[in-house]
């Protein structure tokens, strides 16, 4: 017993470090969302949940809450379905493994705004790289980033380009993990690699896939560095997600009451919509968690 307790003080240096960096700025904001605080203005008045109730109330809001789900979900869904194609496709090579996957894992290396840097080169319009390559076959190109319906595309495509690696080296190596043993008798009963893959494979890794899922998930709620540098919200207002619209309102408009109420309910939206792939991932009645 007292050697337990005497284990306990090992966690004291990081959980205080937690509550440093991720408690204590966590409960300051959730502190502001209760009052009227414009930045360089008048001292803070307490108005309850008046910042909630007037972002209830915001077209913007609403919107900024469709494009983020509209962006995760297409980012981290094509992030998904490419991961998994390629990670079985090198679980499927014989040779080659690791240098490939070193390769494809670059892109997640890149600092996410160097990243977009290079992208925006890539997209801009009339003189970007890929339409000087769409031109040259006589086909005249969409503007990548000037219109809304491209702009968000363009901004799944960064993340997915990105974020992508990150998904099959975790993919990867969960198929990995696969009992051999249930595969080569799948094959002898004729099994194809669609049906190996779907019928085995990937139930036995639906801890890994919810892991992948939610971690993606997180971080794709957080989209803020690529956008800002491709579109900056923009044109108008079409790439302008929950995050987009906490920058503008806390550092443009100098709102910081109601941008932290703004991002206490970015945090409860992840919060839910990470549920909602577990209760998809994962049923009590099948043994699940």
């Amino acid at each position: 017993m007292q050697t337990q307790r005497g284990l306990w003080l090992f966690l004291v240096p990081s959980g205080l470090v937690i509550s440093l960096v991720l408690l204590y700025p966590l409960g300051y904001a959730i502190y502001l969302s209760f009052f009227n605080y414009y930045l360089g203005g008048q001292p803070p008045t307490f108005i309850g949940f008046g910042n909630y109730v007037a972002l209830f109330g915001d077209e913007r809001f609403w919107g900024s809450i469709g494009k983020t789900v509209l962006i995760v979900a297409g980012a981290v869904s094509l992030e998904f379905v490419l991961g998994l194609a390629v990670a079985f496709g090198l679980y499927k090579l014989t040779f080659g493994v690791k240098p490939l996957n070193l390769l494809m894992f670059l892109p997640h290396i890149v600092t996410p705004v160097v990243a977009a840097l290079f992208l925006r080169w890539i997209f801009t319009g009339r003189w970007g790289l890929l339409d000087a390559i769409i031109m040259s076959f006589n086909i005249f190109p969409p503007d990548w980033l000037g219109t809304p319906g491209w702009a968000r595309f363009t901004v799944i495509v960064a993340d997915a380009w990105q974020f992508t690696p990150f998904m099959i080296l975790v993919l990867y190596a969960g198929l990995n993990t696969v009992d051999n043993s249930q595969i080569e008798s799948a094959q002898m009963d004729g099994a194809g690699n669609w049906t190996i893959l779907t019928r085995i494979m990937l139930p036995a890794i639906k801890p890994l896939i919810l892991f992948v899922l939610a971690i993606r998930i997180m971080d794709a709620f957080r989209f803020f560095d690529q956008i800002y540098v491709l579109t900056a919200g923009g044109p108008g207002t079409a790439t302008e997600t929950l995050t987009m619209y906490t920058y503008a309102l806390a550092f443009r408009l100098l709102e910081i009451g109601k941008a932290s109420a703004l991002g206490v309910l970015t945090l409860l939206l992840s919060a839910l919509t990470i549920g909602l792939v577990i209760a998809v991932l994962y049923r009590r009645d099948k043994g699940a968690f």
